[in-house]
């Protein structure tokens, strides 16, 4: 069974800085493109960054130099800076990954449960 876990959330105030991570456990041949979302109530979800297995990256708009994403091929894990961090930035991020599967060769979009990111002014 493949699984997300992400961990790095909480309340910062603005200005602040925060780190998110998500790692990708189980049955993993290899990983495709790794990216965050996130969903504030009442709101659509929205694409935050993605990078691809060759480590091309894409952001929106509304987070572009502030935020940064990588990853760490050998850990199954990416991760998402946050810097400079603002009111508007209060969500909960979701981080996905896509995964071939071992044996089957199955290729699956997976999502982690998310994370609370709190931004205070």
């Amino acid at each position: 069974q493949v699984q997300l876990v992400e961990s790095g959330g909480g309340l910062v105030q603005a200005g602040g800085s925060l780190r998110l991570s998500c790692a990708a456990t189980g049955s993993i041949f290899s990983i495709g493109a790794m990216g965050w979302h996130r969903q504030a109530p009442g709101k659509q979800r929205e694409l935050v960054a993605d990078i691809t297995s060759g480590g091309n990256t894409k952001y929106g708009d509304s987070v572009k130099g502030r935020f940064t994403i990588s990853r760490d091929n050998a850990k199954n894990t990416t991760y998402l800076q946050m810097n400079s961090l603002k009111p508007e930035d209060t969500s909960v991020y979701y981080c996905n990954a896509t995964i071939v599967m071992r044996v089957s060769f199955t290729r699956m979009d997976y999502w982690g449960q998310g994370t609370q990111v709190t931004v205070s002014s």
